[in-house]
């Protein structure tokens, strides 16, 4: 090794013995909030490196220690100095120290006496939580359970770091038994707005009920974030919304997590279009049909199809691969013809038959069968498409199978999310409002119509009238409180506002204001002047109709009002219908108004 390389290790080496020894080391302590008693439950321990240095932050001062076999004196010496300044501030509650698997392993060796520093500064070890971190994996996660017997005997607490990344596996979940997981910030962050990362963190929950499991949430950096992850059940949670990490924390959760955590508003959760997966697959259309190979002659094809008179199509196969089909009534037509069988009889049936047919795997999503329906060429809806499995033939699907299918997906699909607007469906609203009603909060259920809007779109097309939906979407939207409030397009112009803020009445007016403002912008010039349109009426007379304008109908929700979400949307229907009557604006439906009959109810 050259002079200058050497007195270079030297100095590193020299330089992390000096933090094994505890010199330039900080400790900082983040809290973590018990959400569904809006206190501290405790602190996290971080250790910073000498300020201005190569080893500042922890993951560059660790790296080094490793290559130098120093990782686990310095682990331990940063687990010293965490507990001494903690004693020293007097913190509330635990405290959450990081160890890799290699030093709980060597404390596990000899915990009695490795551990002593624990309780030199009076922390009782029931107050201490040691949080494995994804350093080193666990190997054999039966022998490392065994090492942590002692330090549970001490009362010793264990939480598994990092749920979701590194190393941190569900097989150490089930096997370690940790008091405590916590799931990694990057299924926290944008938790509010992300469906797929709220259906991650949602299944945890589930499992750490199966687990018996208490749950901590990192990376928590907004209210909407936090409300969501304590509407989820979720016990704890850390991130810099309730607090950053610091060398002298507070000692009391800030006023913005407890009054967050206060409010008995529920949280909105992020909507994700579902489909339904029950037979989704192209699998489900398999229709098993005869085959021909391309020797076959048209003289055999006719033999098959009179022999099964329902098959619409054959199937031409080489080496059991698909490379064309024969239409039935395109062949049959061609071969009623004179001197046909005569002529054509003998000849190779690849002569007729379309060389391009539409070919799925079984496996693919019935979904994509879209292709199908729209492509210029429409014989695929009367040749329907041939399904293969590993591009082997395995059947037919007739053109009435697919349309079929793929309406059923589309109305399905639209339970859940309109097309149009990509709004929540009918589903979502009604699991919204269910919980609402359980949680005992009180809401205002908003049903929303547009006036004059069939003589719009018959008289512009639909087009413009799905413009004007939009429209109506985005002025509702916008007068959203994102955290509490749901909205629902429940088909048609028809929305539903679940409006848990306060001033629920004067979002209503600008919506209202709003809309009436910017929808003449979709009528022509003249018809915007003579303010209104001429178009039929329902009974085909002509008419003249004014500009569409906007109405909500609204009901007040109180706990123990309504039984269920269907009584509450049709209560809403009542007052939407009302302020349709009196043509435009805001009407609220009185509690002392009868609830429509079951009959009346809307599909909500």
């Amino acid at each position: 090794m050259a002079p200058d390389a050497a007195g270079a290790a030297e100095g590193i080496a020299g330089a992390m013995q000096q933090l094994v020894s505890g010199a330039g080391l900080a400790t900082c302590y983040q809290p973590i909030a018990a959400l569904g008693r809006r206190e501290l439950f405790g602190y996290e321990a971080l250790t910073r490196g000498p300020a201005g240095t190569p080893f500042e932050q922890p993951s560059a001062m660790f790296a080094m220690a490793r290559e130098l076999g120093l990782d686990v004196a310095l682990e331990i010496t940063c687990a010293r100095l965490a507990i001494a300044r903690f004693a020293a501030l007097g913190l509330p509650g635990y405290v959450a120290i990081n160890f890799s698997g290699q030093c709980i392993e060597r404390l596990g060796h000899r915990a009695g006496r490795a551990l002593g520093f624990l309780t030199e500064y009076g922390i009782a070890p029931g107050r201490i939580v040691i949080e494995l971190t994804e350093h080193d994996r666990i190997v054999d996660p039966p022998e490392f359970k065994h090492r942590l017997h002692e330090l549970r005997a001490l009362g010793i607490m264990l939480a598994l770091d990092d749920f979701g990344d590194g190393h941190s596996s569900l097989r150490l979940w089930a096997e370690l038994a940790p008091q405590f997981v916590k799931i990694d910030k990057y299924f926290v962050h944008g938790l509010a707005s992300d469906p797929a990362r709220f259906q991650c963190v949602k299944a945890l929950v589930n499992l750490g009920e199966v687990f018996g499991t208490r749950l901590v949430a990192e990376g928590i950096e907004s209210e909407a974030e936090l409300l969501i992850i304590r509407d989820l059940g979720i016990e704890l949670g850390q991130g810099f919304f309730v607090g950053p990490p610091e060398e002298s924390p507070p000692t009391r959760a800030p006023e913005r997590v407890t009054a967050a955590l206060g409010s008995q508003q529920i949280a909105v959760y992020p909507e994700t279009v579902k489909m339904p997966m029950h037979h989704n697959s192209v699998g489900k259309l398999v229709l098993r049909a005869p085959t021909l190979r391309r020797q076959d002659t048209n003289n055999r094809a006719v033999e098959i199809f009179a022999a099964h008179p329902d098959l619409h199509a054959v199937a031409i196969l080489e080496d059991d691969r698909p490379i064309g089909i024969l239409n039935r009534h395109r062949f049959m037509d061609r071969y009623a013809q004179q001197y046909y069988r005569e002529l054509y009889g003998k000849r190779s049936c690849t002569a007729f038959m379309n060389d391009k047919p539409l070919c799925f795997e079984r496996s693919a999503p019935i979904d994509a069968l879209t292709a199908a329906l729209t492509d210029s060429d429409q014989r695929y809806l009367v040749d329907g498409l041939v399904v293969t499995e590993g591009g082997r033939y395995l059947g037919l699907a007739s053109g009435e199978s697919v349309v079929r299918a793929v309406a059923e997906i589309r109305v399905e699909a639209a339970r859940y999310a309109n097309p149009l607007t990509f709004l929540p469906g009918n589903i979502p609203v009604s699991e919204h409002i269910a919980r609402l009603l359980a949680s005992g909060v009180s809401f205002t259920a908003c049903y929303t119509d547009l006036n004059q809007f069939k003589p719009y779109n018959d008289q512009y097309g639909y087009w413009k009238g799905d413009q004007m939906i939009k429209l109506a979407a985005r002025c509702i939207s916008q007068a959203c409180d994102p955290l509490r409030d749901f909205l629902g397009h429940v088909g048609g112009d028809d929305f539903i506002v679940l409006f848990q803020a306060p001033d629920w009445a004067a979002r209503c007016r600008d919506i209202i204001e709003t809309f009436n403002v910017s929808a003449p912008n979709l009528f022509n010039a003249a018809d915007r002047e003579r303010g209104g349109i001429m178009a039929e009426d329902r009974q085909g007379r002509p008419a003249f109709f004014a500009l569409t304008t906007l109405s909500i109908g609204a009901v007040r929700v109180h706990p123990g009002r309504y039984r269920s979400h269907e009584d509450v949307a049709s209560a809403a229907a009542a007052a939407k219908r009302e302020a349709k009557h009196r043509g435009a604006g805001l009407f609220e439906l009185q509690e002392s108004a009868a609830v429509p009959m079951a009959e009346e109810r809307p599909t909500v």
